[in-house]
């Protein structure tokens, strides 16, 4: 973690003592989250992971008071003061009131807490292993990116200890639906599959829904379908997603080795990468307005 974090409106140390075990979102895991590629200064997928968190803020009643322009304006002052024009930002918002045990006296109902860290070396690929009955495709708020995390931190340390990279978690009726903390993809003749949101209970990823709405590769259709743990095994490639991963290919499941073709995943990676690399370049512009505005207050 870098030495600067965002605390609402404020720019603070990451030494300072800012919390209450009061504020009940904290000690309860009740807020929303979400991690974001910060890429030459500019907040890849800004929108994207705002409109996420705002959705799942309003299912789990967790009041979200920051427009998309104020939140967006302080990220960019945290990317500045720890000079992380190419990290890893995370930023959460948490609920301060409700139940027996909140404190008194609280004047907010939510508070921003954001950090940068530098960027993860996730290695060249991954080696998974299947956990049933890790998710809940029926429960209300599957697919929510919540601040209860702990059980996607065991399952992830359980994964490192038996040797494997990640989990493979598969829903009450064994179908595939996540990482703990990655969504799935598995290439197959000319399809590109993705287990869909409702029925398979995974998490909205931002890199997913980039490839299903933004990226076009001929001679592959990109669509979310059904998918066993049979499908994965005999597909061409099954890779990997998120905002830090980018496109991370699996060697193998429970020791049992996938087929691998490198040459369709390079060439989503690179539709992948060219998409980034057009949105950082449309939003240089308005970075650089920030940049100015700072230094002249």
């Amino acid at each position: 973690m870098h030495r600067y974090l965002l605390h609402n409106d404020d720019i603070r140390d990451t030494t300072d003592t800012l919390l209450s075990p009061g504020q009940v979102g904290f000690l309860n895991g009740w807020g929303v989250f979400s991690t974001l590629r910060v890429a030459e200064g500019v907040l890849f997928a800004f929108e994207r992971h705002y409109a996420r968190m705002r959705y799942d803020a309003v299912r789990l009643r967790v009041p979200f008071e920051i427009s998309s322009a104020s939140l967006e304006k302080s990220l960019l002052a945290l990317v500045d003061a720890n000079g992380a024009l190419d990290a890893t930002l995370r930023v959460a918002i948490v609920r301060n009131k409700g139940g027996i045990f909140e404190a008194p006296g609280l004047a907010r109902e939510c508070d921003v807490v954001a950090f940068t860290t530098d960027l993860r070396v996730w290695g060249d690929s991954a080696r998974l292993s299947y956990v049933p009955g890790t998710r809940f495709s029926a429960c209300p708020f599957a697919g929510a990116k919540t601040t209860s995390w702990a059980q996607n931190l065991a399952l992830y340390e359980e994964a490192h200890q038996r040797g494997f990279d990640e989990a493979v978690l598969l829903n009450e009726h064994g179908q595939v639906s996540e990482c703990t903390s990655a969504n799935l993809f598995a290439i197959k003749e000319d399809h590109v599959y993705t287990p869909p949101l409702v029925s398979s209970g995974c998490l909205p990823g931002v890199t997913r829904a980039v490839l299903l709405e933004e990226i076009q590769v001929s001679g592959f259709s990109i669509e979310e379908r059904a998918m066993s743990p049979a499908d994965l095994e005999s597909s061409s490639q099954v890779f990997m997603t998120s905002s830090t991963r980018d496109l991370l290919p699996v060697l193998s499941i429970d020791e049992r080795p996938l087929p691998q073709d490198r040459e369709a995943l390079g060439r989503l990676q690179r539709a992948f990468t060219g998409y980034r690399e057009a949105y950082v370049a449309s939003h240089r512009r308005m970075r650089e307005v920030h940049v100015k505005e700072t230094q002249a207050v």
